[in-house]
């Protein structure tokens, strides 16, 4: 029977109070006074970040509280009814939108029910989806953090009709749901007072800076990780053999897929100046990797030096084939496996048939056969065997030339590994501490 009972009050009360009421104009008996408004937002989820588009779709509660003293009762006159819940419409609402709006439809909060007190005070929540422009700097990406504002005010009404206020120094993260991929620092509110052009009355309002910061794991495993090692594959080239024929052919895989993960990166991010740290770490790369088999070509054409090649210059030598070889720990590279005194007498074996004449003749004179007397064609036997000498001598510098340019291919292929092995690790410790 009480239940009842206040049931018929609360009827009687509503009917009372909205039989000469109207919401279409601002709760005031003076009005050239402001109205308080007092705002707070609370923040539920972070939807989305579309940073190509540079927008923050975000989930917020938002509570408006003000005084309409229109609405105002004695609750005793009522069986002690201290506070309703009707609809949003049937009262006066204050006109506060997000300024920095990016939806398309441009859509308000959700029609839900405000708490109307005795007193008259309206307490008005509601949840709603907001698409706000952030703008988005990608510089430390992935290891950025964005500032996204979400700027509240009244679109008609100015500062000497609405005063609005922040009710708290930040926003509410009590009941926020954590994102995968950002993480929320803080969300402070600050109160403005700003004049635009259009006007020469005040607009206040309320901005809630959000503070996020990109959890950059996903990206290290999936982006990062993947060019450092595909990075450290590039020096290898020069450990190739020049005989395999694949030295050319890793640099330039090596490339390509660096120039897949730089398409992945730019398709994500926007078309702007400002270049990703990962972007310029992808860009280095890629230039190192293109220098590398640029020089892999130029090494190659010096180990496949024919034998009408020159003989090395006394620079190159002293320069590369005695100063870098032990500084890259190059071994001696001959034709052979020969020991170095077998070397030295197979060239004074080659060496005997190309004699003077003069030994030779001695020699067979010595022997017993007088020059006169010699049936043997001792003349044209020389020739012959003093022309193939000189041919076969011919044939070994050119051998030793050629082993030459080979060592001297080998040295440098050693060098430039060590050099770029160096300049991989640098930039990937540089992007590290970069990001730290």
């Amino acid at each position: 029977g009480c239940q009842g009972a206040q049931g018929r009050f609360a009827y009687q009360l509503l009917h009372d109070l909205f039989t000469n009421y109207s919401s279409a104009l601002r709760p005031m008996e003076d009005t050239d006074r402001a109205l308080n408004v007092t705002l707070q937002v609370t923040l539920s989820q972070i939807i989305d970040m579309d940073e190509r588009n540079q927008v923050l779709t975000s989930y917020l509660w938002v509570r408006q509280t003000w005084l309409d003293t229109h609405l105002t009762w004695d609750k005793d006159a009522y069986d002690g009814i201290d506070s309703i819940r009707i609809p949003s419409s049937y009262v006066w609402r204050p006109d506060i939108i997000l300024y920095n709006n990016a939806d398309d439809h441009f859509g308000g909060s959700m029609e839900t029910n405000v708490v109307l007190r005795s007193d008259g005070h309206i307490m008005w929540d509601s949840p709603a989806i907001t698409k706000s422009s952030c703008k988005v700097d990608v510089s430390y990406f992935p290891f950025d953090g964005q500032r996204c504002h979400l700027t509240f005010g009244s679109w008609t009404y100015n500062g000497n009709q609405i005063d609005l206020h922040n009710q708290l120094d930040t926003g509410d993260l009590t009941d926020f749901v954590e994102n995968v991929e950002w993480e929320v620092l803080g969300m402070p509110a600050t109160r403005n007072v700003i004049t635009y052009g259009c006007c020469s009355e005040p607009y206040p309002d309320v901005t809630y800076t959000l503070l996020l910061r990109r959890r950059a794991s996903f990206y290290i495993f999936n982006l990062l990780l993947p060019c450092i090692m595909v990075s450290f594959l590039a020096p290898l080239s020069f450990y190739l053999p020049a005989a395999s024929g694949e030295k050319v052919s890793l640099g330039v895989t090596v490339l390509l897929a660096l120039t897949v993960f730089q398409l992945l990166v730019a398709e994500s991010m926007p078309p702007s100046e400002s270049v990703p740290l990962i972007g310029k770490y992808y860009i280095a790369t890629m230039t190192m990797i293109t220098a590398s088999t640029a020089l892999t070509i130029f090494i190659m054409n010096i180990h496949h030096c024919g034998p009408g090649a020159r003989p090395i210059p006394p620079w190159a030598r002293r320069l590369i084939l005695h100063h870098m070889a032990r500084l890259c720990c190059v071994s001696e590279v001959g034709e052979g496996c020969a020991s170095p005194q077998q070397a030295l007498a197979e060239q004074g074996s080659v060496g005997d048939p190309g004699e003077s004449p003069g030994r030779g003749e001695v020699g067979m004179q010595a022997g017993g056969c007088p020059r006169g007397r010699c049936l043997c064609h001792h003349d044209g036997l020389l020739r012959n065997v003093s022309y193939i000498a000189g041919c076969f001598r011919r044939h070994r510098a050119a051998q030793r030339r050629t082993a030459e340019w080979k060592r001297v291919a080998k040295v440098m292929d050693r060098f430039f590994m060590w050099v770029f092995f160096l300049m991989v690790l640098f930039m990937s410790l540089l992007i590290l501490a970069k990001a730290a």
